[in-house]
């Protein structure tokens, strides 16, 4: 991986969606019921980990660098 993918990316191995947004979907879901009943603080602790470690996944400092000035723009 070299260059940060913004566009839709979402997926799961052997399964085909009948529209792309519905992997997307899926995920935002699943985040949002990972907060479910959390408090402020713990969710914006849960948020800190959950970039850690997807930054650890992701491991290439370029596409990392790229994602946080992506981020830092929308803000």
């Amino acid at each position: 991986m070299n260059t940060l993918i913004t566009h839709p990316n979402f997926g799961e191995p052997g399964r085909r969606d009948r529209h792309a947004f519905s992997p997307g979907d899926d995920f935002y879901e699943a985040l949002i019921e990972t907060h479910r009943d959390l408090d402020d603080e713990r969710s914006q602790m849960l948020n800190a980990r959950l970039v850690l470690l997807l930054a650890n996944h992701i491991g290439d400092l370029r596409v990392l660098r790229e994602a946080l000035a992506a981020a830092r723009q929308g803000v």
